[in-house]
């Protein structure tokens, strides 16, 4: 499968959640975490699609990087954290979590799909999107978890 571009709002160890605004050709501080909460893998979005959230698809980026909101990655798509999220006024709608790695990334290198992680990487990952959805009055359920072929036609099937 060919690599995508990742763009990354919120790096990974930051306490800060960063929107790309493309009316202001801008990454736009969106708010601040809870004391102690800090996203997990740098975490943003693949260009030129879009979720059932009407924004573009989320990326995490797996890897031992820490980068920068703005930051333009090349990754391999490896798996799809598949999830319906339900915002304060009731609404439901399907927010994936897509898993990419880096291609420059050394400590990931071999890892080529979902399966080869460890499981903890997984349920931290979900925690993480069930708390921080949690904080804003949302729900994330995780509906499953799935590899790197499922993951890759959502990304096709949402390009615009």
């Amino acid at each position: 499968m060919e690599s995508i571009t990742a763009i990354i709002e919120s790096p990974k160890g930051s306490g800060h959640k960063f929107d790309y605004e493309p009316a202001l050709k801008c990454f736009k501080l969106k708010k601040i975490l809870p004391a102690g909460m800090v996203f997990p893998f740098d975490f943003g979005f693949i260009q030129d699609t879009k979720g059932g959230d009407g924004d573009p698809l989320d990326v995490i980026a797996i890897s031992e990087i820490t980068t920068f909101p703005g930051c333009c990655m090349d990754c391999r798509v490896i798996g799809v954290i598949k999830a319906r999220q339900t915002e304060r006024n009731g609404e439901t709608m399907r927010n994936d979590r897509f898993l990419v790695v880096p291609e420059v990334s050394h400590l990931y290198k071999e890892i080529t799909s979902i399966e080869q992680l460890p499981d903890i990487i997984i349920e931290e990952l979900q925690s993480f999107f069930k708390n921080y959805n949690e904080q804003a009055g949302k729900k994330f359920e995780v509906i499953e978890s799935a590899g790197a072929k499922d993951a890759y036609n959502l990304i096709k099937n949402h390009t615009s």
